[in-house]
């Protein structure tokens, strides 16, 4: 009897909650799902799980059995652990570990709880875990360039990757940061570094998209394995793929760059292929190659090369390989003779391609420009091929036919046929065949059926005229066929030259930067290597207007082809000498270009205007404000002083203390509304010169709120271990209390003015939150602007320049100032100053 062989173990399932960051919900949904399997009569157990305090998420756990954690003391500190040991001794079916990338004490067994997790697997648990975008290896270096924080943890991706599921928990920016002002992710201390640093709606967003990207690739990888153990070769459009060839050559850049144009209309993933050739000889230099590569790169493509004889089947196989939606080929280099033994890979790959559209891109190595046709027959190629060839082939087989039916046959007969063979060739080849024709079936007429036979005497008149009326007819048959084919030629390039025109038109009407694409789109179409717009000066020098292209013309002799525009405008193209025919294009998409020119001078003649609109409108604004703003100030204090001077009224000490401080306070004032309009033209003139030394942020901010009314009702937190930044103190300390000012007087709510600073990359940020009504959205750049005070809805005193001035001072300091929304309400002025390192270095 034959022994059975063990059973192999079955491994568990790993189920994966990923997040684009923390506090989005992912231990609260793993554990929803924990309790949904409890419902259900499965065994869970909690094997570790992190709440960091927070209250709904402690509160799932409750009903769940959860074990307890091993015990480590490292460098004199207390920590707990995962116990896989426990869980193992345990044997549950299923078991919750959180933070699947944390990193284990010292003295684990493992170094990873990954690793921790592997372990669970092979001993057939199945388990839920949790892990957040940032700790994946591949996009480590990603998110620390955009949030500007190293993260320390990682996990290897083919560990989530070989996840039998992973679910991604989608939150949007806005709602997170909601959720992180109201207490549900961090403790009220962070809340204001965190919304400053990790959790701005910038990283929220960039860190979202890089999660739904990389689930997206790893639904695709998922999708091309199901096809390939199902054996499916038929393209299923579920994420657009445009696949471009190269072969190396001079066109291949402009394929790659087409192709990049068409995908990112599309937004879909660009894939560059050279194929390679069985036998090695590929006929292209590494350099040109690397040159190809280093491209693909800077337009976001990937680059591969296959091997095939076959190069059209190679291709597609490729593209059928990664599921490619379309494809882009560029027309064929060969020669027309050429095509007539093979029409080339892209004819083929455009017959072979089924569901993959396929785009054929024309470039200048394929001659793909307008051409002359006059003095040339308008005959398609293979027509005249054909022509060529009945011209010797129809005479031929008239003469057999009246050699072998010589007894059946008189002499009209045969030259019915003769005419016959003639017009059939006139027909098909036009008229050099048809000459060709006529002169042969003349004398082929005259040698076999003609007394004396077998020679070319001609005795009678009769045979003359019927070999003249042959050749008459041949001609006019062929006149007319020529006349039809170039009739049609001009047609077909009557349409090309009006598709031109028309975008053309389309291009200075709708482009932003209608003259450079304009310029663009005439080199490209024509195979030129430079255009450029002159423009003659005063003193008779051409000076160019606008270029496209390398070494562009200085002048129009030295043009390849010159397009007289104006007398004073004048389109030169390079490259090329220009058929005659080329030249009424051209002609009006030098009009065109003119045109855009003018359109781009009156454009900056409107934007003049505008900015002398603005400016009178500032103008305006100022003596308005300046109208009301120092007249208040000035009239309080006018009142007070005539109050004091007054013979006729006894005043007491305190009547005289509070009318001398309603002067000095009307005075100061007045004196904060002098200051901010000197410093406003200093800064409109460019003649604040700040003087730049490291300073602390906890300094400047005391001084500040010394110098502000009302500083009471301010929270400021300024930790003095924080880093020095580069700084004037002087307009700092202006700037702070500018902002502060601003949010005391239009930022009342039911919570203090707080002021904060935190740490982001290289630089140290100071937070001045209201909880006020704040701007509405998309208006917070108009905070920033003179003379604004909340959209001028208020009584309030001022003329509106104080986050105006706070932005110019800051700029000239080399920092940044913005407005945010403040969760809840309320807006949040962030300035943010380059921070200096132990060394006194940036």
């Amino acid at each position: 009897m034959e022994e059975e062989e063990p059973v192999k173990p079955r491994r568990g399932e790993l189920r994966i909650y990923l997040g684009a960051a923390p506090g989005v919900g992912k231990t609260y949904a793993m554990l929803g799902e924990a309790k949904r399997r409890l419902e259900r009569g499965t065994d869970v157990v909690a094997a570790v799980v992190e709440t960091h305090g927070r209250a709904k998420t402690a509160a799932l756990l409750e009903g769940i059995e959860v074990l307890p954690r091993r015990h480590f003391t490292h460098r004199g500190g207390d920590f707990t652990e995962m116990d896989a040991d426990a869980v193992l001794a345990r044997a549950p079916e299923v078991a919750i570990v959180d933070e699947l990338a944390h990193t284990n004490v010292p003295g684990s067994r493992h170094e990873k709880r990954w690793q921790d997790v592997e372990q669970l697997l092979n001993a057939g648990i199945d388990v839920l875990s949790t892990v957040n975008v940032q700790h994946l290896q591949s996009l480590n270096d990603v998110v620390e360039r955009i949030t500007g924080v190293a993260q320390q943890e990682t996990v290897p991706d083919e560990v989530v990757r070989r996840a039998e599921q992973l679910e991604l928990v989608d939150i949007t920016p806005e709602a997170l940061r909601r959720r992180l002002a109201h207490g549900n992710v961090y403790p009220a201390e962070r809340i204001d570094a965190a919304l400053g640093n990790y959790f701005r709606p910038g990283n929220l967003t960039a860190l979202r998209e890089l999660a739904l990207l990389w689930v997206a690739d790893q639904v695709d990888v998922a999708l091309q394995r199901y096809r390939a153990e199902q054996r499916i070769t038929d393209t299923w459009e579920a994420r657009e793929r445009v696949v471009v060839s190269i072969t190396g050559g001079a066109e291949s850049e402009t394929l790659i760059r087409r192709a990049s144009r068409i995908a990112t209309r599309a937004g879909a993933e660009l894939l560059v292929v050279h194929v390679l050739r069985g036998d090695g000889l590929a006929g292209v230099g590494p350099t040109s190659m690397h040159r190809y590569r280093k491209l693909a790169d800077d337009v976001g493509a990937t680059f591969h090369t296959v091997v095939g004889d076959d190069v059209p089947g190679a291709l597609l196989d490729f593209a059928s390989g990664v599921n490619a939606t379309q494809l882009v080929v560029g027309t064929s280099r060969r020669s027309r003779v050429a095509r007539l033994f093979d029409e080339g890979i892209g004819a083929t790959v455009v017959q072979r391609s089924g569901p993959i559209d396929v785009h054929m891109v024309t470039h200048a190595e394929a001659g793909g420009r307008l051409r002359a046709t006059l003095g040339r027959s308008p005959l398609a190629p293979s027509r005249q091929v054909l022509g060529w060839a009945l011209a010797v082939v129809a005479p031929a087989l008239a003469t057999m036919l009246g050699v072998f039916l010589r007894e059946e046959l008189d002499f009209s007969t045969d030259v019915v046929v003769y005419f016959l063979a003639t017009v059939v060739v006139a027909l098909a080849g036009g008229l050099g065949p048809a000459l060709v024709a006529a002169f042969l079936s003349g004398g082929l007429l005259n040698f076999f059926f003609t007394e004396p036979y077998f020679t070319l005497t001609v005795h009678t008149q009769s045979n003359v005229m019927t070999l003249i009326a042959m050749v008459i007819v041949a001609v006019l048959v062929a006149l007319v066929v020529d006349t039809a084919a170039r009739r049609a030629s001009q047609a077909a390039r009557a349409r090309t030259e009006a598709s031109l025109l028309a975008s053309y038109a389309r291009t200075v009407l709708t482009h932003s930067a209608p003259l450079e694409r304009l310029l663009e789109k005439v080199q490209e179409n024509f195979g030129l290597s430079s255009v450029a717009l002159l423009e003659k000066q005063q003193g008779g020098q051409w000076r160019r207007v606008a270029q496209v292209g390398a070494d562009p013309c200085g002048d129009p002799d030295e043009a390849d082809a010159d397009i007289a525009v104006t007398s004073e405008v004048h389109l030169t193209l390079r490259g090329r000498p220009l058929p005659a025919s080329d030249r009424r294009v051209l002609e009006a998409a030098a009009g065109q270009a003119l045109l855009a020119l003018r359109q781009q001078r009156m454009a900056a003649t409107t934007a003049k205007a505008e900015r002398k609109a603005a400016a009178t409108e500032l103008r305006t604004a100022l003596l308005s404000a300046l109208g009301h703003d120092l007249r208040t100030p000035l009239t309080s204090i006018k009142a007070a002083i005539g109050s004091l001077r007054a013979q006729d009224i006894e005043l007491s000490a305190e009547d005289t203390e509070e009318l001398l401080a309603t002067a000095e306070e009307s005075a100061d004032r007045l004196a904060g509304l002098v200051d901010n309009l000197l410093d406003s033209s200093r800064l409109a003139t460019g003649a604040v010169r700040p003087h730049l030394r490291p300073v602390g942020y906890d300094e400047v901010v005391w001084h500040a709120l010394s110098n502000v009314d009302n500083s009471a009702s301010v929270l400021a937190e300024v930790d003095e271990r924080l880093p020095e930044v580069l700084a004037d103190p002087g307009l700092l300390e202006r700037v702070v209390a500018n902002v502060v000012d601003n949010a005391l007087r239009h930022g009342a709510g039911p919570r203090p003015v707080s002021v904060r600073a935190s740490t982001h990359s290289a630089h140290v940020e100071l937070r001045v939150t209201d909880h006020g009504r704040g701007l509405k959205k998309g208006t917070a750049e108009s905070a920033f602007a003179p003379f604004q005070r909340l959209g001028d809805r208020d009584s309030t005193p001022g003329v509106g320049l104080g986050l105006s001035v706070a932005r110019g001072f800051t700029e000239a300091m080399g920092g940044t100032i913005r407005a945010e929304d403040t969760p809840g309400g309320g807006l949040t002025v962030v300035i943010s100053l380059p921070a200096v390192r132990e060394n006194g270095e940036l």
